[in-house]
């Protein structure tokens, strides 16, 4: 049996089959060179490996497997079609387009795919173009081959943002209840108190260090203080921080929850969500995987019995991630501004998007102008 560390970090076997589509491909994305009239030197070898390194590091890991993924498969598709991806052509990406929208398939001889999302289809067309830049192209998406095609789409295609069930404070309750009070089970509930708390990202949540630089794939470190908790976080939207105070009560204080664990599993540097062996009574040096955090949301959710008229995967399908980042924002009855800071929301509206339960008609513009 796999342990607890290699499920958090392992890949289905369809996503490596994805990676090894075309190793060519992927190499051309590190491509950051001396210009061909340039000597190489040990110090400039140095400076590529440098120069690469914060190429890498100039999105998150999960947009980085997403854009590989998304290049993977637009280059099967071309070759699938007699041509190649590279350099661009503004009309085969239009048919590209078409085809993921249409879900028509990849060839003739197979069955037919699930049309995409629209909202997908313009996450596959970013990645293209940022696999293009990589590579020393430029693709035009205004390019009428593109644009015209994209705008029928959406056109044709959009519907409103299906969005994941917000946790609430009594579910997120009875979530923790469900956990146990060995090594695991301190770990996870601080994991879903701290992230609930903070409106965090299950990024988030795993990329946190117990110091500052502890680590060279930090996203950031916190310090515990008599009041709460501060959090840095080097998040979606750049350097922010999270404040998190002292809950009323021990048994659901996120603050206390973390020192519980900190204190057990004895981390006092490094990551600071790791994994545990089987029996749950040692911790290891491993970094969590932010996909633990979505399992763990979806376990304690059926556990806890939440929303127990539906079938168990429709129950499944509600809630993700985000759930806690919305149940936050439905749940805090504060000052709209207080919950738009923490969640690192640039605007007001999009902090409303994760409001699912909020007074709508609080102000009257109707009666504000006189009906």
């Amino acid at each position: 049996m796999a342990s607890e560390t290699e499920k958090s970090t392992s890949a289905p076997s369809g996503e490596v089959d994805d990676a090894r589509v075309d190793e060519r491909d992927q190499e051309e994305s590190d491509d950051i060179a001396l210009p061909s009239h340039v000597a190489g030197s040990g110090t400039l070898d140095r400076l590529v490996d440098t120069a690469r390194d914060y190429a890498r590091a100039s999105a998150s890991e999960n947009t980085l497997k997403a854009y590989a993924k998304d290049w993977a498969h637009f280059a099967r598709w071309s070759r699938m079609k007699g041509t190649e991806p590279l350099p661009p052509s503004p009309e085969m990406i239009g048919l590209y387009l078409a085809d993921l929208a249409s879900g028509s398939g990849p060839s003739p001889s197979q069955s037919a795919s699930r049309p995409l999302s629209v909202s997908t289809i313009d996450r596959r067309l970013s990645g293209l173009a940022w696999n293009y830049a990589q590579r020393g192209f430029s693709l035009d998406r205004k390019n009428r081959h593109i644009a015209t095609v994209l705008a029928g789409i959406k056109r044709k295609h959009a519907r409103p943002p299906v969005q994941k069930e917000a946790i609430l404070a009594e579910d997120i309750l009875a979530m923790v209840a469900t956990l146990s009070y060995d090594l695991r089970g301190l770990r996870d509930r601080a994991i879903l108190l701290l992230g609930y708390a903070g409106g965090l990202r299950r990024s988030e949540i795993v990329s946190l260090d117990v110091h500052k630089d502890d680590t060279p794939d930090s996203g950031g470190w916190i310090e515990i203080m008599e009041k709460g908790a501060l959090l840095t976080l080097n998040a979606k939207t750049g350097w922010r921080e999270v404040e998190i105070g002292r809950g009323s009560k021990g048994q659901t204080c996120p603050v206390h929850a973390l020192e519980q664990w900190l204190h057990y599993a004895k981390i006092d540097f490094g990551p600071i969500f790791v994994g545990t062996s089987r029996d749950g009574k040692r911790a290891s040096e491993t970094r969590l995987n932010d996909k633990h955090v979505a399992r763990l949301i979806k376990r304690t959710v059926l556990d806890a019995g939440i929303r127990s008229e539906l079938p168990e995967k429709e129950r499944l399908a509600l809630f993700s991630g985000h759930s806690l980042r919305a149940g936050l924002a439905s749940s805090a009855e504060v000052d709209e501004r207080y919950v738009q800071k923490q969640l690192g929301h640039a605007s007001a509206e999009m902090t409303r998007r994760y409001q699912r339960r909020r007074d709508r008609f609080r102000v009257n513009l109707t009666k504000a102008a006189g009906l």
